[in-house]
């Protein structure tokens, strides 16, 4: 893969999108963040688009696409960051205005972007796309519509993949465990999450941080992992791994010697 010309990174002004647009500018890419509200992010060269942006508006994402290109060349780099967190209720009390915005904001979102800079990448034959899903995606919680979309990211990353693959577009996902962005802190502040609970169940016993989910989506972008794509990437410090530990009495605290 060519690492010249932009990365895009959406919801890059905060949370996973901003460190990961952090990281590929402090490693010399091109980078130009988009967000609803679009925020600076503090020294870095990260390029601010001004206007925001609505990844479930189609006719914005079009148009915006079409406008960063114009003014800062092809984007060879997709980092598709930008969601919402699901509120947390039982299956009766989920209101459905509240289902359809992160349905189209999380699942809708991802998709229009992906295919309006996607279908430019398959035509110059060159490009990696990076979808954020989650392990709510894969696993099952009360946050119902936000699990079903995550899902559908996973779901779309393979399709889109296989569709491009031969276009010279790859096409991965990351799914970040419990991350610890402000709005997972604010949560944990305000009492409708547990941090000790968010990470009991983690073989590293810790939340995951930023900066480790911008890791591997580097990873994910650059010619390192040219032969990838299709892939979902756990970037969970081992929620997955350890969440079935507790019906055998816990994870270990400490290794035996």
């Amino acid at each position: 893969m060519n690492v010249d010309g932009t990365v895009l990174v959406t919801g890059g002004s905060r949370g996973i999108g901003a460190a990961t647009a952090t990281l590929l500018a402090d490693q010399g890419r091109r980078v130009v963040i988009v967000d609803i509200a679009p925020e600076p992010l503090v020294a870095t060269p990260a390029i601010l688009w001004p206007a925001p942006f609505d990844v479930a508006s189609e006719s914005d994402v079009v148009a915006g696409v079409a406008d960063i290109e114009a003014a800062h060349g092809p984007i060879t780099g997709l980092v598709n960051a930008a969601g919402v967190f699901g509120r947390m209720h039982r299956i009766g009390r989920v209101r459905m205005e509240q289902w359809d915005r992160e349905i189209n904001i999380d699942l809708r979102g991802t998709f229009l972007v992906a295919r309006s800079v996607g279908e430019r990448m398959a035509r110059r034959r060159n490009g990696a796309i990076v979808n954020v899903a989650s392990i709510a995606g894969m696993t099952s919680g009360p946050i119902h519509a936000y699990t079903a979309a995550k899902a559908g990211v996973i779901q779309i990353t393979q399709t889109l993949a296989a569709d491009w693959g031969r276009s010279g577009v790859r096409v991965n996902a990351v799914s970040p465990g419990f991350t610890r962005t402000a709005a997972l802190e604010a949560a944990i502040a305000s009492g409708a999450l547990s941090k000790d609970l968010l990470a009991r169940p983690t073989a590293l016993n810790r939340l995951v941080e930023p900066m480790e989910v911008a890791q591997a989506i580097a990873w994910l972008l650059s010619p390192a992992s040219s032969g990838v794509t299709g892939i979902n990437l756990p970037v969970d410090a081992g929620f997955i791994a350890g969440s079935t530990w507790a019906a055998y009495g816990g994870l270990p605290e400490t290794p035996e010697v």
